[in-house]
């Protein structure tokens, strides 16, 4: 069957399409009635709902939260999911403006062109080429439209949570080519401790890092202590500056993102190394003595005894992303990743014992499981076939440390929209993707959709 004229006669309709919808700034605001996420995010997930509507699918509206159109009959649904939220706008932005849509260079720009807006209408047109081509499904193919990504997925929970059906089989265009059949169970956690403080050094501010998932590159303590105890501190990319009644220690390290901590090094920990050379007594020296001997620079959980590893996805790593010190209460928010052959219940125990030797409580827990799709599966076949034959290349499999959307949704793995060696533009000024990438994901999905459906 083909569609690909389809797709190609319609290139500039789905152009036009996108830049409607990149023009709307879909950043998560303030939540009102009929729009959870905001009157922006709201307005995108109606405008594309409209979209579906004119090219002939019937479509649905769960509370604003999650939509959807479908085409096809029968008992099986197979699920494409995109989401219309995109992270704020940022600084830097030269070619074009970051919510213009504008076309250039053979490029179309702003934020949400790879990530996932691009992607997202990229599938819907898919759908309409396979219509258009007179497919008659044996499986009900269904866009989904989340619209909580890049804050949390709470859409997708509500929509399960709400008799939202789940698929049988599908992907998020919300990754990488070939296929990511594997994603690392993610425990993003807070653990905290108060301290009863005695001698003669006493914390006054400890802190650094801004988010779970990001390797922090500054760390900063100030304490009250003598005047002489700044000549104890002798550390690399450590500095003491005199404070009034005190020290004030700053630690630099280098940022990398929180799936991968072992190519980065994190200023948290140097900090910690610094202060147990310094005269601390009591809950102080011990809480500080827990935290440079069982964290420190570690990446992989080995003094916590959380150290685990498989063949297809490596080690378990911990990052230490945020310190944050008030009212007397060090709190500590990490992510730590584990092995997609490996469970929850047999890392959080361990993890939580470590930390109560340290005199830490669990304050929060988020938890993503893990994912893994054997390569002799359905859904990985079909993918595998696809891919090699829209591209030419070798459908190689990939197990990563991040995770995808296809985390918010059961029987989904991450296929595309970014391919092998292309940059990555997400997240990044001048988001953007090539109208031939754009033309070219259509045309995968199109096929990927046949060959699940059929």
């Amino acid at each position: 069957m083909d569609f690909k004229p389809y797709i190609r006669a319609h290139a500039d309709e789905l152009l036009q399409s996108l830049a409607a919808l990149i023009r709307i700034p879909s950043v998560e605001g303030t939540p009102e009635a009929g729009a959870p996420y905001g009157r922006e995010v709201a307005r995108c997930l109606h405008e594309t709902l409209a979209l579906c509507e004119r090219l002939g699918f019937p479509t649905v509206n769960m509370d604003d939260r999650v939509g959807w159109c479908e085409y096809g009959k029968g008992e099986e649904m197979i699920a494409v999911l995109g989401h219309l939220d995109v992270v704020p706008a940022g600084d830097g932005w030269n070619a074009a403006a970051p919510f213009s849509g504008e076309v250039k260079d053979g490029r179309i720009y702003g934020r949400g062109t790879m990530d996932d807006k691009g992607p997202t209408v990229a599938a819907l047109y898919a759908l309409a080429a396979l219509k258009d081509a007179g497919f008659i499904p044996s499986r009900r193919i269904r866009i989904l439209f989340g619209t909580n990504e890049e804050t949390g997925c709470d859409d997708m929970a509500w929509y399960l949570a709400h008799g939202g059906e789940t698929p049988v089989m599908g992907f998020t265009p919300d990754g990488e080519y070939p296929i990511i059949n594997g994603e690392k169970g993610i425990m993003n956690c807070v653990y905290s401790r108060r301290l009863e403080q005695t001698g003669p050094c006493r914390l006054l501010r400890f802190e650094g890092g801004t988010a779970a998932n990001v390797s922090p590159a500054y760390a900063m303590a100030e304490l009250a202590c003598p005047a002489d105890a700044a000549a104890r501190i002798q550390a690399s990319k450590v500095t003491v500056t005199p404070i009034e009644g005190g020290i004030r220690v700053e630690a630099q390290g280098v940022s990398v993102h929180g799936s991968t901590p072992e190519q980065g090094e994190n200023a948290i920990g140097r900090l910690a190394l610094a202060l147990t050379q310094l005269p601390l007594e009591g809950e102080l020296a011990d809480c500080m003595a827990f935290l440079a001997g069982r964290i420190g620079m570690e990446t992989h959980g080995e003094s916590l005894g959380l150290a685990m590893r498989d063949d297809l996805s490596g080690d378990l790593t911990v990052n230490l992303g945020v310190a944050a010190f008030a009212e007397e209460t060090l709190s500590l928010t990490l992510s730590v990743r584990y092995p997609v052959t490996k469970t929850y219940d047999g890392a959080h125990p361990r993890m939580e014992r470590a930390f109560a030797l340290g005199g830490f409580h669990e304050t929060k827990m988020k938890h993503k499981a893990a994912i893994y799709m054997p390569p002799e599966s359905e859904l990985i076949r079909k993918l595998s076939q696809v891919y090699e034959e829209q591209t030419g290349e070798k459908a190689v499999l990939k197990s990563i440390g991040g995770g995808t959307y296809a985390k918010s949704i059961p029987n989904l793995v991450a296929f595309g929209p970014i391919f092998p060696g292309d940059e990555i533009r997400e997240h990044k000024p001048d988001e953007y993707m090539e109208v031939e990438r754009l033309i070219q994901n259509a045309e995968i999905i199109a096929a990927a959709m046949y060959e699940l459906a059929r």
